[in-house]
């Protein structure tokens, strides 16, 4: 049924899906009081570009910059939510500013998981991050990076461009708990031609005092670098929603139109969406943005708006391979090859257990929308 249209509506969380949700509002039709905050005081930019085109050795600092926005709304930047009252529908600010509204996007995203409080533990999260990971590499420090999965393997690629020497150290082979065996194969084996040193181990801890960060690894060993950089996963940032019973287990689950009450929307890193194996964060890019378009048109016409219809795409550059995916990760077993081989530029696909399709294009200029076609053309 309809809900009655929101005059005004308060997107808390300046990232790719407050800002999505914000010109989407635009887009169909709300004409109403707008408000948009965030917690860095500048611009969204792309998150994606910091751990692979900023941090290469160029003159080129604008691969982070998006096109300018089209929400025409208040922007309230440099100001952090320290609270929601979902009943009296209230968003509080750090600065004791308190916003009313009809509607509220909850886009706050997520930040790294640490392994410690240690100074020198250095995470890639924002632009900040990247600038001063970038200034450091300048150096050509040795550096070392505790994390296997594409966020950890893109960041290893950058500062071995940057004529770092570096060591990743990975929970297992990198990249198979996300791509598959297969492909992490593939990807890796060209991370070590480019001169990646890898280290596959258990669990790892950061240890030591200021100054003298190490990583200790399950079997005694103790790696120590110039730099060490920790990408092993993100926290929602659900802190400031405590008390409204919108979280569980961390994230806030929301229907198949992103609302997690009448009202109240959830879209991005702390959303937890419905999957036919329960509530779950699709912590991605693409994601994020589908997320918002669908519940930014469901704040504004509740169940007369279309539902998501989600089809996961994943890509990564590293190491001087591009790979782009549509559909369901990880894959298992041998692909099938639509065109080229193992030895060159291919394009694949690989039958799930689910009777799904995952098309997937490694080294080769695809369209994402030729990809999708595939997934259902298999299917």
């Amino acid at each position: 049924m309809s809900t009655a249209a929101p005059r005004r509506v308060v997107v808390v969380g300046n990232g790719i899906a407050g800002l999505t949700a914000a010109d989407t509002l635009r887009e169909a039709g709300f004409d109403g009081e707008l408000t948009l905050v965030g917690d860095e005081p500048r611009p969204a930019y792309s998150r994606p570009a910091l751990s692979k085109a900023l941090l290469l050795d160029g003159d080129d600092l604008s691969s982070h910059t998006l096109p300018p926005t089209s929400h025409w709304a208040r922007e309230l930047l440099g100001v952090r939510a320290t609270g929601l009252d979902p009943n009296r529908r209230l968003v509080a600010l750090d600065d004791g500013t308190v916003l009313p509204y009809d509607g509220v996007v909850l886009a706050t995203g997520s930040r790294a998981r640490r392994l410690s409080e240690l100074p020198d533990e250095v995470t890639l999260r924002s632009l900040d991050d990247a600038l001063a990971l970038r200034r450091r590499l300048a150096g050509r420090p040795s550096v070392l990076v505790v994390g296997g999965g594409p966020l950890g393997m893109e960041i290893a690629s950058g500062c071995l461009a940057a004529g770092c020497r570096v060591t990743l150290v990975s929970r297992g082979g990198p990249l198979t708990a996300r791509l598959g065996p297969h492909l992490a194969r593939v990807l890796t084996a060209t991370a070590r031609e480019r001169g990646l040193t890898v280290v596959e181990t258990g669990p790892a801890r950061v240890e030591g005092q200021p100054g003298d960060a190490r990583v200790a690894l399950g079997d005694g060993t103790v790696l120590r670098a110039d730099v060490l950089i920790t990408a092993i996963g993100d926290v929602p940032n659900t802190e400031w929603l405590g008390g409204t019973g919108l979280v569980v287990n961390g994230a806030v689950p929301v229907d198949a139109r992103g609302l997690a009450r009448p009202g109240v929307a959830a879209v991005g890193d702390l959303a937890a969406l419905p999957t036919p194996r329960g509530p779950r964060r699709v912590p991605l890019w693409s994601s994020a943005v589908d997320q918002a378009k669908v519940a930014a048109r469901a704040l504004l016409h509740g169940d007369d708006a279309p539902p998501l219809s989600f089809q996961p795409y994943f890509w990564t550059e590293q190491f001087g391979r591009t790979l782009k995916a549509v559909g369901e990760l990880p894959v298992e077993g041998e692909p099938e090859y639509v065109d080229g081989g193992p030895d060159g530029p291919a394009l694949m696909t690989w039958r799930q257990g689910n009777g799904g399709t995952t098309a997937v294009a490694l080294d080769c200029r695809v369209p994402v929308p030729r990809l999708r076609r595939m997934t259902r053309t298999a299917a």
